[in-house]
């Protein structure tokens, strides 16, 4: 096995200019998935903006490591973002992490980021673990192409209109999903796309408890039912995109609807829709509902 310390002295060798704010993935579950050169970024940087101080002050210690931290979530970006700068005008360099896994992807990060790069300061990634690139590695599923969702929405229905959008997708369909709303999560997926469709759980990835498992959406809420552990730990869920076939059908399904409209409730047009196109009710329902109100473009 390759020693430790030449690669962290590799680590040591490479070019970390000053002023500099380095957007810094962590490990999502396991410390053993930090990287030889996060691990010298974070040593070597004057500050540390974090989502959480408490959680950032307890991974630092895991790795050795104390620094100063500055808080920077979703409600104080904009801030931070200022005194970051400032700290970046006097020659500091500013290490960037969230809770876990890469700042400004589905997490805090994105306006302080932004507001660096307006500001003509150099901002360099230091890439690490990733839950969505582990779980499509671990999927099985075939499509060369995914589509990145991240979290839907929280109440219910700009959750259906969101995936309503989504039914003709030709590629995976990657989720983030809390455990408070796995259970209604997957019972929107069932009411809008074909049970036939695989859909990928991952959950609690690279932790000591971690589940993958693969089977058709119409079998999703068994399995989660079959064990309350089920419902806990953070989750990437992987649905199957759709196929040529399935695109044409929703195509059609569409202009059937834009037809009824014209002369027909949203209800009695979802209705006859049913009837005419043999889709499922509820995905009609909700694509009647996307073109009533023009969120969708012809």
């Amino acid at each position: 096995m390759t020693p430790l310390h030449p690669l962290l002295a590799h680590a040591e060798q490479q070019s970390y200019p000053a002023s500099c704010l380095y957007v810094v993935a962590t490990p999502i579950g396991n410390i053993a998935d930090i990287s030889f050169r996060a691990l010298t970024v974070l040593a070597k940087v004057a500050a540390v903006a974090c989502e959480d101080t408490r959680n950032s002050a307890q991974l630092l210690k895991q790795l050795g490591l104390f620094k100063p931290l500055i808080a920077a979530h979703q409600h104080n970006e904009n801030e931070v973002a200022q005194k970051i700068i400032l700290r970046l005008q006097q020659g500091e360099s500013i290490a960037l992490i969230s809770d876990a896994g890469t700042p400004a992807v589905s997490d805090p990060g994105a306006r302080i980021v932004d507001a660096v790069r307006t500001a003509g300061f150099k901002v360099v990634p230091v890439p690490g673990a990733s839950a969505v690139i582990s779980a499509l590695s671990a999927s099985g599923l075939l499509h060369e192409q995914f589509y990145f969702v991240g979290f839907l929405p929280s109440k219910a229905g700009q959750r259906d209109t969101a995936l309503t959008q989504l039914l003709s997708v030709p590629a995976t369909l990657a989720f983030y999903e809390a455990p408070h709303r796995i259970v209604d999560t997957i019972a929107a997926l069932t009411a809008l796309f074909p049970p036939e469709r695989k859909i990928v759980f991952a959950r609690e990835l690279t932790k000591l408890f971690e589940e993958i498992h693969r089977c058709d959406l119409g079998q999703a809420a068994d399995w989660l039912k079959e064990d309350a552990h089920r419902e806990k730990g953070e989750y990437v869920l992987l649905l199957e995109g759709a196929s040529a076939d399935v695109d044409a059908e929703l195509t059609e399904a569409r202009r059937v609807l834009e037809i009824l409209l014209t002369s027909c409730s949203v209800k009695q047009a979802a209705t006859l829709a049913v009837q005419l196109t043999g889709q499922k009710k509820n995905a009609l329902y909700q694509l009647a509902l996307v073109l009533h109100s023009g969120e969708v473009g012809s």
